[in-house]
């Protein structure tokens, strides 16, 4: 379970300084933004409401996870999502919590909100959280596990936000397994528009009493048209055709950042998306992150998920590698 302190919330990205021209502190894909999600966008009518069912956006979603439409839930965001279903399952009295060992903070600071006791074995909680490929280490396995020991009343969610840029191999769970839990959607990293909000998910079989709880629990127009507009344009044939291109590129720079990272003496974790975590040679800290902030590069500290001496890269295009490249053998001196 992470070190850090559970009250804190830190993102990559934009910050106090303004957006970093190479930005590796982000997951988003930086082959975006998606042109097809960005044209949707431009045509949004932002001068009225979106119906406040999300009728047709909700049928469109369930036909392309063939499921039914009852078990779609919409979202704010992936973090309003996490709240909410926390809270939810406290209303239950249950507060026996499990997350992995390095997480995102947001399934932490909602369970503490909600007084959840940590629990030290998946088996035996009543929220488990699962995230594949996970962050920060972009890394995949054991799901299966987790899932098959599940007790009868838990309620599990994984976290999919990174499935969409998973580089190589697949999600170790098949329908029936899926079908036994929480799915978490949020494809704004994907489509490379991180600055639009908006998030679903689907709930597992047999679980229409909590999606309805969930809806009872949720405000007045959880998307605005943008988001909603986003979530249109992700499930479209031609955005699916774009990411599947996008991944090609991703590999290609991702094998090439792996290889400048250890051409600097880093040493460079496994993942199978695109970014992972690498101990640089020298600390990330200090008047070193703002040197390499100077040069337009930032890079994401892991220590807040108990990863300390090392950092989190999005995989960027050689440019921004030359950049980071450069902007590193400088600070050395």
């Amino acid at each position: 379970m992470n070190s850090s302190n559970i009250f804190e919330s830190l993102h990559g990205g934009t910050d106090a300084e303004g957006v970093a021209p190479h930005d590796f502190s982000t997951n988003a894909n930086a082959c975006g933004p998606c042109p097809a999600t960005r044209l949707a966008l431009q045509r949004v009518d932002a001068g009225r409401y979106p119906d406040p069912a999300y009728t047709t956006l909700r049928e469109r979603l369930a036909h392309f996870h063939q499921v039914e439409i009852r078990r779609i839930v919409i979202a704010a965001s992936a973090s309003e999502f996490i709240g909410r279903i926390t809270a939810a399952v406290a209303q239950g009295d249950s507060r026996r919590v499990w997350v992995p060992r390095h997480c995102y903070g947001d399934y932490l600071r909602a369970a503490s909100a909600w007084r959840f006791e940590p629990e030290p074995e998946a088996s035996a909680a009543d929220l488990v959280w699962c995230c594949d490929p996970s962050s920060p280490l972009g890394q995949s396995g054991g799901l299966a596990d987790i899932v098959t020991q599940l007790h009868a009343e838990a309620t599990c969610v994984l976290d999919l936000a990174y499935e969409p840029l998973r580089l190589q191999g697949s999600l170790a769970l098949g329908r029936d397994q899926l079908d036994r839990i929480w799915q978490l959607w949020t494809p704004n990293k994907a489509l490379g528009l991180t600055g639009i909000r908006a998030a679903y998910a689907i709930a597992p079989l047999g679980a229409v009493d909590m999606a309805a709880r969930l809806e009872r629990l949720a405000p007045s127009w959880p998307l605005g048209a943008y988001g909603v507009a986003l979530l249109e344009s992700w499930i479209n044939e031609g955005t699916q055709k774009w990411l599947g291109k996008s991944r090609l590129k991703l590999s290609a720079w991702k094998a090439e950042q792996r290889a400048l990272c250890e051409s600097l003496g880093w040493v460079c974790e496994p993942g199978v998306a695109n970014y992972f975590c690498a101990k640089p040679d020298l600390p990330y800290s200090g008047a070193r992150v703002s040197e390499l902030r100077v040069e337009g590069i930032k890079l994401r500290d892991t220590a807040s998920f108990g990863i300390p001496g090392h950092v989190r890269l999005g995989v960027l295009s050689p440019a921004s590698q030359a950049a980071l490249q450069r902007a590193w053998i400088a600070s050395r001196s």
